[in-house]
């Protein structure tokens, strides 16, 4: 059950909010004040903050910029009836998720509330803990990989241009952690960053999110409403999973990166924005172009800059660093002692291709530190489900798997190797998976003829 807490000085609004998402399925906690909400906050994980605007003391720009500071995933959704465009670009830029003017009705309310947390980043991670491999303030690609090092060497160069990027990785991957990684270190990190999930939002919904509208627009169209394109203005907007989008939607917005306007609904004249876009996906878009499902126009447009972020199973050096950092995390969370992996629970670890990536592999440390009664994880806690063929593995990586019917001297040489493969040619990593020395690495491969190997790998 989704938990949210909502602040206001108004009992008479908090009881009504309370009321109507409480009877939509949500756990709700209230606070009057933004200073006792701030301490509700630090005390509990959230998993959105609903705060009215303006309230005496600590204002709701106050209560957003502390939630921001204490859990920067958290969305925030804030509650104004003073708001004007300026206002709600300013909330924007501080990091809130959404924003509602008053009057409001309820619907109004929940619509927000649920496409907030339908839209919530995945990938999440601490951000308080600070180590060496974190790159980004607030935002975290802990990584020892020379792909991903590569990658954000990338980034940092083309951070400054306008230039759209397209950011592609099987889901999971965290694309969004590159995204703002690259809005981090560009000329507008001190503008809006705003993100739209395209797959969240309903296609019939969200033409109006994109863009905007005018009073009486539609049915229900009772006040206007920017998009989140002049929310934007002057910074960055991140198209999520732009693969979801449905196709006479692509045309609108191709007619909006070539113009640099929009056309709100209903709206009598178009208007100028200034937006750098960077667009992810886990959708093979030239597969989609094909089929006739997204635009090949479109798609040139967006992929100036591409980027295509490797999937965990072909950085098996990160996979450990990733796992202790997570079991720091939900330990620290869950008020347990320090725990760490045995033995084969890194075999397992590394071995395991996941297919859902550093979610996945999130998702598994926080189980396994839950269902820990020791203070260290072994591989039944890790409830790894059977490894799949991977489908799109390396040709160019020799798997070498063992069948009924071969000699154990057979198995030994093949499970060698193919951990070997997976460690991508690092024999210390390889020979930690198996629980053996280097030294014992080296001279089975010397057994096996193989001493070409072992030279090239010395090398």
């Amino acid at each position: 059950m989704k938990q949210l807490l909502i602040v206001d000085d108004d009992l008479s609004m908090r009881m009504a909010l309370s009321e109507s998402l409480e009877s939509c399925g949500y756990a709700v906690e209230t606070a009057e004040n933004g200073a006792d909400g701030l301490n509700r906050f630090r005390e509990h994980a959230f998993d959105a903050v609903i705060t009215d605007m303006r309230m005496p003391r600590m204002s709701g720009m106050d209560v957003l910029r502390g939630v921001k500071r204490i859990s920067f995933r958290t969305p925030v959704i804030v509650i104004t009836a003073y708001g004007t465009v300026n206002t709600a670009v300013e909330a924007m830029k501080e990091g809130a998720a959404d924003f509602i003017m008053k009057p409001f009705s309820l619907d109004d309310l929940e619509s927000v509330v649920k496409n907030v947390l339908n839209a919530r980043p995945k990938d999440r991670g601490d951000e308080s803990e600070a180590s060496e491999e974190r790159i980004g303030p607030g935002f975290e690609i802990i990584t020892r990989s020379r792909r991903i090092l590569s990658i954000l060497d990338v980034l940092k160069t083309v951070a400054k241009s306008k230039s759209s990027v397209l950011i592609q990785g099987e889901s999971g991957t965290g694309k969004e952690l590159f995204a703002r990684f690259l809005y981090r270190h560009s000329n507008r990190r001190d503008n809006p960053f705003v993100a739209v999930n395209c797959a969240a939002i309903p296609h019939n919904l969200l033409e109006s999110e994109m863009f905007g509208y005018e009073k009486g627009a539609f049915t229900g169209a009772m006040k206007s409403k920017p998009g989140r394109f002049e929310l934007a203005d002057g910074g960055t907007l991140l198209l999520d999973e732009v693969g979801e989008m449905d196709i006479q939607l692509q045309t609108k917005l191709l007619r909006v990166i070539q113009e640099s306007e929009v056309d709100r609904l209903g709206g009598k004249s178009p208007v100028p924005v200034d937006v750098r876009i960077i667009a992810t996906t886990n959708v093979d878009l030239l597969k989609a172009i094909d089929e006739r499902a997204f635009r090949g126009d479109l798609y040139y447009r967006l992929n100036v800059i591409p980027v295509k972020i490797p999937p965990l199973r072909d950085r098996v050096e990160d996979i450990v660093l990733l796992s202790e950092y997570f079991i720091k995390k939900y330990s620290r969370i869950n008020e347990k002692p320090p725990l760490r992996l045995s033995e084969k629970a890194l075999a397992a670890l590394t071995a395991y291709p996941w297919p859902g990536n550093v979610r996945e592999l999130e998702n598994a440390m926080e189980r396994a530190v839950l269902i820990c009664d020791q203070n260290e994880i072994f591989a039944r806690h890790l409830f790894l489900e059977n490894p799949q063929p991977e489908k799109n593995a390396d040709p160019g990586i020799a798997i070498r798997r063992a069948e009924t019917g071969t000699t154990l001297h057979d198995m030994e040489k093949n499970l060698i190797y193919e951990t070997l493969s997976r460690a991508h040619g690092n024999k210390t990593q390889a020979s930690k998976i198996l629980g053996i020395s280097v030294r014992t690495m080296r001279n089975k491969l010397n057994e096996y003829g193989d001493q070409e190997s072992v030279d090239a790998q010395d090398a």
